[in-house]
């Protein structure tokens, strides 16, 4: 039980940090304390401590991985490693339809942009779902072809932050773009894509 338990843990506290750094309060406290740069830089800052921060997250149930739930193999295995390769690609694919140097916060600091400038898109994947690359991190961590109870755990855990986390997404999302957004809102599902739907859509 100390893999699930630690993992649990890591998760919270993660995703607690996650939260506080992703605030207007913290975003305005950054600014305050350091000047204007500090509004170009954040989102480097962000990702990095993110990145870090997430390490621990993915060690813990590889240290304490618990019982074995299940291990695929045979078609099993080459289904799910296909279907994590697609997850990868969409991942790819929705950050190249996006602005990734945007994302990462890197154009932001080359460019002395303003994080936060940035344009809605609504093409491409984003036709289909309105975030592809929450869809892509949840094929991924659920397509895992060992299953352990830490694991689960972890799946579990990230599952409801990333739906949560979507909320929070939404909610910027609508503050920044208003109407726009309300009226994408309405054509493109959240995370579960309607493909006929999408299709349709794209023909």
């Amino acid at each position: 039980m100390l893999g699930p338990i630690l993992t649990i843990l890591a998760v919270s506290l993660y995703g607690l940090l996650h939260s506080i750094l992703a605030s207007r309060w913290a975003k305005s406290w950054a600014e305050q304390s350091f000047g204007p740069v500090a509004r170009r830089v954040y989102r480097l800052v962000f990702n990095a401590i993110g990145l870090l921060t997430f390490l621990p997250v993915i060690l813990i149930p590889g240290i304490f991985p618990g019982q074995t739930i299940y291990q695929l193999s045979g078609i099993g295995l080459i289904l799910a490693t296909l279907g994590q390769a697609v997850a990868v690609f969409i991942l790819i694919l929705g950050l190249l339809q996006t602005d990734p140097w945007h994302f990462l916060g890197v154009r932001q600091i080359i460019h002395r942009a303003v994080d936060g400038e940035q344009r809605l898109v609504v093409s491409g994947l984003y036709r289909c779902v309105r975030h592809p690359l929450y869809l892509a991190g949840l094929l991924f961590i659920w397509l895992l072809p060992v299953m352990t109870t830490s694991i689960m755990v972890l799946n579990l855990s990230l599952s409801i932050y990333i739906y949560i986390g979507s909320i929070f997404e939404e909610k910027r999302l609508q503050t920044e773009f208003g109407s726009a957004y309300s009226e994408y809102r309405t054509r493109v599902p959240r995370l579960l894509p309607r493909f006929r739907k999408c299709f349709l859509q794209q023909s």
